[in-house]
């Protein structure tokens, strides 16, 4: 007699009452995730409609939310480019110190961002190891948008390298193997065999890393100097200042526009990642 066949036609789980289960999981859900995200909401609607736009089309803010998405945008692509590489080479290769290098990825997740941004600001100053060979080629990377971009990209490559990962691990080598015996160069067998496979994880890392880096605010607010004159302040380090002066209404404006976004860059994830599982029959 199958008995796993019978637990699954009898319907019972590990974890039993489906109701109890819901309703703590809604409960944490709304204390922890949709009550805050209300009072955004909330605050933000104690403005009026003009003075909503006002508050966030003022050149102080316009300017951080464009130094935000730029710098994200170009960390994002950069991170695309590096991550695929530490990817393929943890996944397809085997040397001394793998596992620990393994390991070192995940360095920006465990450390505190406050860290990170002092270590990085301290490390390419004028003065700093990286920073004083850079300046003498005339490279300014601290207090600088080359600045933001490097803090961006120290905390935005674990993303996609671990989402190109598993997909990379479960990928047929039959498949490039295959090419080469058709003709296919190297480049050739990437684009058209490899590539395609990845593009998804590979978005799907783009669009983590871009709205990590575009919330970002312990390890860039060193770094990046935050001066008005130069154009190096981010939108959270705009909030925090309108924070700071007790001015929760405009915060909370300048905020409900980066959980707009942040929803839309959900939203694409979600998509990239539904269309890969119709693609590869996940829903068959």
């Amino acid at each position: 007699m199958n008995t796993k066949g019978n637990r699954g036609k009898s319907g019972r789980r590990v974890i039993p009452g489906f109701g109890l289960s819901l309703g703590v999981t809604i409960a944490l859900l709304s204390l922890i995730v949709l009550i805050p995200l209300a009072s955004v909401l909330v605050y933000s609607l104690h403005l009026s409609p003009a003075e909503f736009w006002s508050t966030i089309t003022e050149p102080a803010a316009l300017w951080a939310f464009g130094i935000s998405i730029l710098t994200s945008l170009i960390a994002a692509l950069i991170n695309c480019v590096f991550g695929t590489i530490l990817a393929w080479v943890l996944v397809r290769y085997n040397f001394p110190g793998k596992r620990i290098l393994d390991g070192l990825i995940e360095i920006p997740f465990t450390l505190p961002t406050a860290v990170a941004g002092i270590t990085l600001s301290k490390m390419y100053s004028t003065t700093g190891e990286l920073g004083g060979p850079l300046s003498a080629l005339g490279i300014e990377v601290s207090y600088t948008h080359l600045g933001l971009i490097v803090a961006l990209i120290f905390i935005g490559i674990p993303f996609v390298v671990r989402a190109i990962q598993p997909v990379l691990e479960k990928l047929d080598g039959r498949y490039e193997e295959a090419a080469y015996m058709l003709g296919a160069t190297r480049f050739q067998t990437f684009r058209r065999v490899v590539l395609p496979e990845l593009r998804p994880a590979i978005l799907t890392g783009f669009g983590l890393a871009f709205a990590r880096g575009f919330g970002e605010y312990g390890s860039v607010v060193y770094i990046s100097g935050n001066s008005a004159k130069e154009h190096t302040q981010v939108v959270s380090y705009v909030i925090m200042q309108k924070l700071e002066r007790m001015d929760y209404e405009s915060a909370t404006a300048i905020a409900l526009v980066m959980l707009i976004i942040a929803f839309v860059i959900l939203l694409a994830i979600n998509i990239v990642q539904i269309r890969q599982s119709r693609r590869t029959g996940g829903e068959a």
